[in-house]
């Protein structure tokens, strides 16, 4: 089974059952790190739904099997399949419409995202190892984030001709200024010191500990963010057990990217900020992802965090549709993918050479998908009713 529910009884200290129970819903395909398919996003809805309506449960644990991810983003593999047998007779045809099965899976994908978001019973999520892409929409969906010390979070959607998804729109706006978009532009990764630093995550947890945080965790009187996260700082790593983060030297000069108005002056803000730091491998390494990525997912990145800014969650969630459902209809995904992890030759063809070739007429193709669509009919028109507020 590719998720698997386990349901841990609560006991007093003395063990003596309370009758309330902790819902442990676990990803469960190691090999692929975990990565989401169609059949896991179906199956965890499923389960949460159940999980709603059983009063006895109190709260959900979301974790994974394996040592070496929480869960490292979509399976992007199946969906290159499905762009690949549609594949449209011209690269950027604006009409070309979107594989079936991609757009099944976006939909599915966001509602299970909106779904923990808004999910009435505290989920807890054990983020050990890689965290990316979807793995971080499950992440950051969930009420306390606990990271242990393997933790490795990142966006690297601008490496495949994607775009940062799964919420990133929202969450990714809500983080310290011009950190949002210096992720989603680079690819960087983060580690469990940065999470902690930034606030995207509550605590921080020895991973070796996890059976004696589970007991513990079940004997609790209340489960709530309060008590998980002062349970969760009983079993923290030894300081020279962390790496030390890499954002906190450069969080001031990254902040200038908050104030710039377009891509092209954000481009030129980065590549001043690298300048300037010349000691810095991390930033050195950001840069060249950036120049190295798509440049349709450059604009797409930086449009989507300037639209979203006053958006409500499920506003986002339904713009991203729009974006997902281009970008598996127009080529440049298809072809990222290919190049990271079909022929792994690492040499995308993108369809635009510079930041300043890509036509305004492709980037606002992304948002446009459902504009001759009834506000009824869109795909996720209904996940304020179906999940809440």
């Amino acid at each position: 089974m590719k998720v698997l529910v386990n349901y841990l009884d609560c006991t007093t200290v003395d063990g003596n059952k309370t009758g309330k129970r902790i819902a442990q819903v676990t990803l469960n395909k190691p090999k692929a790190l975990n990565a989401l398919d169609l059949d896991m996003v179906n199956l965890m809805l499923d389960a949460l739904a159940q999980i709603r309506r059983d009063d006895s449960v109190q709260a959900v644990l979301l974790d994974s099997e394996g040592e070496k991810a929480f869960c490292a983003g979509g399976d992007i593999v199946s969906m290159y399949h499905a762009m690949k047998e549609h594949r449209p007779k011209a690269k950027g045809d604006l009409e070309a419409p979107t594989p079936g099965f991609l757009q099944d899976f976006f939909t599915q994908e966001y509602r299970l995202d909106y779904c923990l978001h808004t999910f009435p019973k505290p989920v807890i999520v054990w983020g050990n190892g890689i965290i990316m892409g979807g793995g971080l929409g499950l992440f950051t969906a969930s009420q306390i984030k606990l990271v242990t010390e393997s933790a490795r979070i990142a966006m690297p959607e601008i490496s495949i001709g994607l775009f940062p998804d799964v919420g990133g729109s929202y969450f990714l706006n809500r983080l310290p200024k011009g950190l949002g978009l210096f992720l989603g532009l680079t690819a960087a990764s983060i580690n469990a010191q940065d999470t902690l630093s930034i606030g995207l995550a509550d605590a921080l947890v020895l991973h070796e500990r996890k059976s004696d945080f589970l007991r513990t965790l079940c004997q609790l009187p209340s489960v709530n963010k309060l008590s998980v996260v002062e349970l969760a700082n009983a079993y923290s790593p030894a300081d020279d057990a962390v790496s030390d983060g890499k954002l906190a030297a450069i969080m001031q000069p990254l902040s200038k990217l908050d104030e710039a108005t377009s891509l092209h002056d954000a481009s030129q803000v980065l590549s001043q900020i690298v300048a300037e730091h010349p000691e810095n491998t991390y930033l050195a390494k950001a840069l060249s992802s950036f120049e190295r990525g798509s440049a349709i997912t450059a604009h797409l990145v930086f449009e989507q965090l300037h639209r979203a800014k006053q958006m409500s969650l499920a506003d986002c969630f339904r713009m991203e549709l729009s974006m997902a459902y281009t970008c598996g209809a127009l080529g440049e995904f298809e072809e990222g993918v290919r190049a990271l992890l079909i022929d792994k030759d690492n040499q995308s063809a993108w369809q635009y050479v510079s930041i300043d070739d890509v036509p305004e007429a492709t980037i606002n193709a992304h948002f446009t998908r459902f504009d001759d669509v009834p506000s009824e009919s869109h795909p996720l028109a209904r996940l304020e009713q179906d999940f809440g507020l």
